[in-house]
Formats: C-alpha cells, sequence, structure tokens
C-alpha cells in the first residue's frame, strides 16, 4: 500500500484535538487511512455507506454511539450530520469531566456543504479539518514530500528525468489510488465508473439534479477549459442553464474536492487594471482527460490541450505537497488587461514567488516579462521559476530559474 504523507499529522492530531475531520474527494484514499489507523491506535470503526447502520445514525444518533462505543472511526459521516451534536456534547463532557478529551472521533467524508456546515458550527474549537488529495508523484515513488519551494537548493536538486512521453502518460492515467493498487486496472474503466457513482449518487444528494445530461455535459465542457480563466455567461450559454446555476454547479464540484478555483492577485495599486474571475483547475488530470474524450496520451499530447493539462498537474503538485504537509496553499494567478498573464504566484511570509509553466524546454527572460509586472507589489519578490520540460535545471538570473518539473 501507498504510504500516504498526511498521514503522520492525522497522527500528531490525535493528540491535539477531540475531533478530526478528513475531507476530500471521492476515491482519494480517506477511508483506507482512516482503516489502518484503527488497526494501529485501537479504534472502533463503522461506516455509513452501510444502509443499516446510516439509518440508526439518523433514528437515534445517541444510541447509534453508545452502541458502537468511542473512539470512534465514522467512515462517510456526511450521511448523517445529526451524529455531530451528538459527538459536541461527548466532547464537552470528556473536557468537564477531566477525562481524556483528545483522539475521540476520526471521521471522513466528501466535503458536504451541510457536513462542512455541522463541522462549523457544532465542532468549532473541538475539530481539525485535514484535506485529502489523489496521490502526489511523491507519493507515488515513495519519496519524502516537503512543501515546493523555488531556491538554489531545489534548482541544485538531483531529479530523475522523465521524457515528455512519461510525463504524459502519468497525466492522462490520473493520480487515484486505486489506479496504482491495481496497474491493470484501466483507467477509462475506473473512471467512467468513477462518474455514474458521482453524478447519479453524490450530486445528486448534495443538490435536485433534474438535469443529469446538462450536468454531465456542463462536466465535459468544464474538463476542456481546465487551467483556464471561468467565463460564467459562456459557460452558461453553452450548457444551457442560467448563470446562477453554473455558479452552484460550480460549487457543488468545489466542495467535493473535484475541481479547485485558483483566484487572481491583486494589490490595491492594480487593481483595476487585472481580471476577476478565477481559473479552474480539476484536482485529477486522469478524470479532466475522460471527461474531455482524450482517449490516450497520444492524444492528449498532441492536441491543443497540453499546455493546459500540464499547467493543471504542475499546479496540482505543488498545491498537494503543500496540503499534503498540513499547510495552507496561499497562491494565486495574474493577468492584466494587457494580457500579461503570470501561471502561478505563492505568497508566503510576505513574500513572493512567481512561477511560469511551459511544455518546451529552453527559455530565455524575455519569457518572463510578465513578472516585471509585480516589480512594484507590497511585497519582496523571491527567486521565481519556469517549471518545464528540461532535462537540466539553470539559472536565468541572479534571482530567475529554469527547473524540470521532477522537482517538485
Amino acid at each position: 500500500m501507498i504510504q500516504r504523507t498526511i498521514k503522520k499529522y492525522v497522527i500528531d492530531s490525535l493528540d491535539l484535538y477531540p475531533v478530526i475531520v478528513l475531507t476530500g474527494a471521492r476515491q482519494v484514499g480517506k477511508s483506507t487511512l482512516a482503516i489502518s489507523l484503527q488497526e494501529e491506535f485501537d479504534f472502533h470503526y463503522v461506516s455509513l455507506d452501510d444502509i443499516d447502520n446510516r439509518r440508526m445514525a439518523i433514528d437515534d444518533p445517541k444510541l447509534f454511539i453508545q452502541y458502537h462505543g468511542y473512539p470512534l472511526i465514522i467512515d462517510e459521516i456526511q450521511y448523517a450530520p445529526i451524529l455531530l451534536e451528538v459527538i459536541e456534547s461527548i466532547c464537552n463532557k470528556a473536557r468537564i469531566e477531566q477525562k481524556k478529551s483528545t483522539g475521540l472521533f476520526i471521521l471522513t467524508g466528501s466535503q458536504d456543504f451541510q457536513m462542512m456546515r455541522g463541522v462549523s458550527q457544532s465542532l468549532a474549537g473541538r475539530a481539525t479539518i485535514i484535506n485529502m488529495s489523489p496521490l502526489s508523484v511523491n507519493e507515488i515513488r515513495g519519496v519524502e514530500e516537503k512543501p515546493f519551494k523555488v531556491n538554489m537548493e531545489t534548482m541544485k536538486k538531483k531529479f530523475i528525468y522523465r521524457s515528455i512521453d512519461e510525463l504524459f502518460k502519468e497525466i492522462h492515467r490520473g493520480y487515484f489510488p486505486e489506479l496504482y493498487n491495481r496497474r491493470n486496472h484501466s483507467s477509462e474503466k475506473y473512471y467512467s465508473d468513477y462518474m455514474h457513482t458521482y453524478i447519479d449518487r453524490d450530486v445528486s444528494e448534495i443538490i435536485n439534479l433534474k438535469e443529469k445530461l446538462k450536468f454531465h455535459n456542463f462536466m465535459q465542457i468544464l474538463a476542456s477549459l481546465t487551467g483556464q480563466q471561468l467565463n460564467y455567461a459562456s459557460l452558461s450559454k453553452e450548457v444551457e442553464v442560467s448563470a446562477v446555476t453554473i455558479k452552484e454547479w460550480l460549487s457543488v464540484l468545489q466542495a467535493s474536492g473535484i475541481i479547485y478555483l485558483l483566484q487572481p492577485y491583486h494589490e490595491m495599486s492594480m487593481k483595476k487594471r487585472i481580471v476577476k474571475a478565477p481559473k479552474v483547475y480539476f484536482t485529477d488530470t486522469g478524470l479532466a482527460c475522460y471527461l474531455a474524450k482524450l482517449k490516450d496520451y497520444e492524444s492528449l499530447l498532441a492536441s491543443h490541450f497540453a499546455g493546459a493539462f500540464m499547467e493543471t498537474f504542475v499546479v496540482n503538485e505543488i498545491r498537494k505537497s503543500y496540503l499534503n504537509n498540513n499547510q495552507e496553499f496561499d497562491a494565486y494567478y495574474y493577468r492584466d488587461n494587457n494580457q500579461n498573464e503570470i501561471d502561478l504566484i505563492l505568497l508566503e511570509n510576505a513574500q513572493l514567488t512567481l512561477i511560469e509553466i511551459k511544455k518546451g524546454v529552453s527559455f530565455k527572460l524575455s519569457d518572463v516579462k510578465a513578472f516585471k509586472q509585480l516589480k512594484n507589489s507590497q511585497y519582496k519578490i523571491k527567486e521565481s521559476c519556469i517549471l518545464c520540460n528540461t532535462e537540466k535545471n539553470y539559472p536565468l538570473s541572479q534571482n530567475i530559474f529554469v527547473m524540470s518539473v521532477n522537482v517538485i
């Protein structure tokens, strides 16, 4: 079984919080991680995927907890959010009676609106929320994962070079654990089943989805737009639903961990000239390939989607490197009305790291001329870079590097 980087932080949280909430898209490995903790830390375990368990939890939540006991792992908690009130009461009682009040419950579930609202209201101060992503490249290879930094140490880092064909094979396959636990599993069959489950089960329980065909069409169109700026009016026209519905559906996909919205960067001095719409990224490139009807990696590599899918891959991997280390991913993109664009901006410790993402291998300083748009920023500009398919890292200047995507 592939070891998950985030597991260390879940274990650390058992000594700090009464409740740990594991969230993320379906099939990213939440249940597998929870079951491994059951075996190591002597937790009781129950899944609300089981209809009888779910009925008992909803009908008599107090009896449900008494019957199963605790410390307890409750898988798929979104199916019975009423349990959160009972869990709150147990946590409060443990504190008052000065009994063990940490590591009492591990809850897993998708980021369903009702569940997350319940966690915020009932378990404020009692729970930590840890987001799980699909597998990272580092996890697949069994390499230690640290938050990605652009500096001289990273530029000099030794890495195993993957050809562009190897990279795009992986981008096309995607990063769900099941595809790596069962290497012979057809990715097309896997994503077909995933979509059937997601649309017919999960989404229908989140919103009253009367027009499933239009929603499916919406997801297909959105997948072809990964790595691009959202245009709500254009999406509304193409899918033939209102802009309000488009925003509602985007919120559902975002809350369910299917997409990630990267917000535009601005400071007061540049507010008038920058774009305001976010960019959309599917959190798994394999799912996006399936929805965009890119049947194999050769089709992807030869298509006009190649650059956007590579950008999606890079943004996802950098984001995972932060989330998997339980750190905030404070990131943006820049685009102004003169078409100057910076693909990714990381804000950390009042300093900016500027990142351009390219499919090629050889670049000049003129390829990052957009970096100059932030020369008067209120923040200091740290070392910045172009991430690309180069076989060897090299500097363009003292503070701007060209680096392989393999160093992430």
